[in-house]
Formats: structure tokens, sequence, C-alpha cells
């Protein structure tokens, strides 16, 4: 059985740019992958392109049972099926874990296998889209912040401190539930409006009523995510919440297309990863996400029905994709 300083769970985009940079620099890594994935990586190892060029072998496991213990394990896959993978997980000896998932309901369901004092807070301002070759396009190398969930740095300085110096950046922070929840609240939005328009990011940040509903559902987020006692940072995720949030509609509206412009500019092939998984077939992150959010609205007597239309509304396009593929 393997014993290992790092396993990732899920090479797909992210997943494949960290272990890359972490093979690159020298720290012994393995990935957990099956299927056609697991082959690729097996046969051609792992190749970067973009922001970095990297192409590097890496030890891949296809059977979970095969790992016994690691010092870090990073969960990287898409959110369905989440809960059911780590079970397969459950026997791993790990020293700390972390999600770079999308959504709020990740570090539960860690914490559900590993013990919370095992699960640090992450969250990803970094992406990439996994090539049909197997190649990976590194698009966006902001910032991986990683805390522990009851405040403070803590463990995360050391492990922020690797991945940074491998060339992804990361830092530790002291309030990364706010961070997490800051994320999730902007890419609700994001991730519903991409799905239904199916147009690179800035085209629907630019157009008016995209830009509104944007502004009212992120909104709706935001009510839940305070019922949380989550005090929201300035960081979203591709525009800054407090005009969205606080500003007159209007001048909310005008603040989003006003991104969406310098999208335009910047970033004109940028496109959620929902959209990359739309078009390449795969299934939407929904029920972890949106459904996750919807139900704790309802748990809470929460009337959010723009978020409520966002979830069936994704979920039903996800339902008619399966059935038509």
């Amino acid at each position: 059985m393997t014993r290992t300083e790092i396993a990732i769970l899920g090479p797909g985009a992210l997943g494949s740019i960290l272990a890359a940079h972490l093979v690159a620099a020298g720290h012994r890594v393995v990935v957990l992958a099956r299927g056609e994935r697991a082959r690729n990586i097996q046969q051609q190892g792992l190749r970067i392109k973009g922001l970095a060029r990297i192409s590097t072998s890496v030890a891949v496991i296809t059977d979970p049972s095969e790992l016994r213990a690691a010092e870090v394990l990073i969960v990287a896959t898409k959110t369905p099926g989440t809960q059911a993978a780590l079970e397969r997980l459950r026997h791993v000896e790990v020293g700390v874990a972390f999600s770079v998932q999308n959504g709020v309901l990740k570090d539960e369901l860690l914490a559900g296998v590993f013990g919370a004092d095992h699960v640090l807070g992450a969250l990803a301002d970094t992406s990439g889209e996994l090539l049909p070759s197997g190649e990976v396009l590194f698009t966006r190398n902001v910032n991986l912040p990683l805390g522990e969930l009851t405040g403070g740095a803590g463990r995360a300085t050391r492990i922020a401190a690797l991945i940074d110096a491998a060339g992804v950046r990361s830092s530790a922070v002291p309030d990364i539930l706010a961070r997490e929840w800051s994320k999730f609240t902007a890419w609700v939005s994001l991730m519903g409006l991409a799905a239904v328009t199916r147009s690179p990011t800035w085209r629907y940040l630019s157009d008016p009523d995209c830009a509104l509903m944007l502004v009212r559902v992120t909104r709706e987020v935001a009510l839940l995510a305070q019922t949380q006692g989550v005090t929201l940072k300035e960081e979203g995720i591709l525009f800054p919440l407090r005009p969205v949030l606080e500003a007159p509609e209007a001048e909310a509206v005008a603040a989003v297309r006003a991104t969406g412009e310098r999208l335009r500019t910047d970033a004109p092939d940028h496109r959620m990863s929902s959209l990359q998984d739309l078009e390449a077939g795969r299934p939407l992150e929904v029920e972890e996400t949106l459904g996750h959010a919807a139900r704790l609205a309802s748990k809470l007597n929460l009337s959010l029905p723009r978020l409520e239309t966002f979830y069936h509304l994704v979920a039903g396009i996800d339902r008619l994709r399966q059935i038509h593929s």
C-alpha cells in the first residue's frame, strides 16, 4: 500500500495543475484517477501549457484501497459523487485534507470522513481547462487561500508556502470561511448564467438583463451567508462584491457590466467551468452547490426565489443533457 506526501483526488484541470507543479518542485505526489483520465496520465504524464509549461510523469492510483496514508489530501474532483469518493478513502491516514471544489458543503463532507480536526478550508481563484488531448490549459493563477476552519492560519501556513513555492500562488489566511462564502456568493450567479446563456463570461456580464439577474441572485445568496453568521469579504470571484451588494441596483448593474467590458479586453475567452462541463458532456455541479444552498434556505425558512429558480433551471439543463447524450 502507498504512503505519500501529497495525494490529489481528481486530476482534472486544477488537480493536474497542482500535481504537476508539486512534482516539478520535488514533492512526492500521487493522483487518484480512473478511466480514460488515468490511462492518459499513465501513458503521457501531466502536460500543462498556458501560464506554465510542464510535462512530467506522476504516480497514478486507480484503486483507492491502495492508498494507505497521505500527509496532505487535496480534493479536486467535480462535486457530483464527492461523498461516495470520500467514503472510498475513509481508511486512509490523513494528516490534513482540504478541497478546492466549488461550494461550501465540501468542508462538511471532509469532516464527516476524516474528522473536523483534520480539515482545512480552501478556495481556488485559480483555473484551467482540461482539453480533449489530455493537456491542461492553465489560464488563471491569482491565489489559493488556505486556513483553519476555526480561524487563524495554523497548519495552513506550511502547506500554502510549499504550494506557492511550487508556482501555484497560495497564501495562509485567518478568515477562510468568510472567503469561501464570498466566493460562493459570487459563483452561484456566474455558474447559473454560464449554463443558461452558454456564452463566454464577458458576454453575459456585459448584458443589462443578465447583469441585473446576477445582482439579484448574488444578493439572495449573501442573505443566506449572513444567516450563517458569515461576514462577506470584498473579494468575490471575477467581480467585487461590495458594490453589487451595497450600491443602488442600477449602480450595481453598471459595475457588473463594467467588469464584463474589462473581461472582454483582458480575458475574452474566459468560460466558467460549468460551461466547459456542459460543452464536454460532463455532469454539472448542481446538487452539492446550488441544491445545497436552496435546501439550506428552505431549512431556514428563507424565501430566495431567484436562487430557487436558478437551482431548478440548471438541474433541468443537466438532466436534459444526460437524456440526450
